[in-house]
């Protein structure tokens, strides 16, 4: 795979893994605030502090990057991809917002 191209997964592809109870990880680049909005659980890096928190992303399983709409989730796994060579990671395309629309209704959008 081309260290430029971000694997991506929608929401209802992220949804069949949580019932599937797939082992991967989710990671929101969100800010503080945003995570208290609502959620899909897993691990708060924000998108600036990514770079000095690379070690908490585990690399022996499938993790999920996820924002509000899909572009900062896009800029981290891109950024993880080129300058620390994780090849782990897909982007939840559309976001928290595609989750929310297309998955759980009850979520709070923002």
């Amino acid at each position: 795979m081309n260290r430029n191209e971000v694997k991506g997964v929608t929401a209802h592809e992220l949804k069949e893994m949580q019932d599937s109870g797939e082992n991967f990880v989710i990671i929101d680049v969100r800010e503080p605030d945003e995570i208290e909005i609502c959620s899909l659980g897993g691990i708060n890096i924000p998108l600036g502090q990514i770079d000095q928190n690379v070690d908490k992303i585990p690399t022996d399983k499938m993790a999920v990057m996820v924002c509000r709409s899909g572009k900062r989730s896009y800029m981290a796994t891109l950024f993880l991809q080129q300058e620390h060579e994780l090849t782990n990671l897909y982007n939840l395309n559309g976001g928290i917002t595609a989750y929310a629309r297309d998955i759980d209704k009850s979520m709070t959008l923002y």
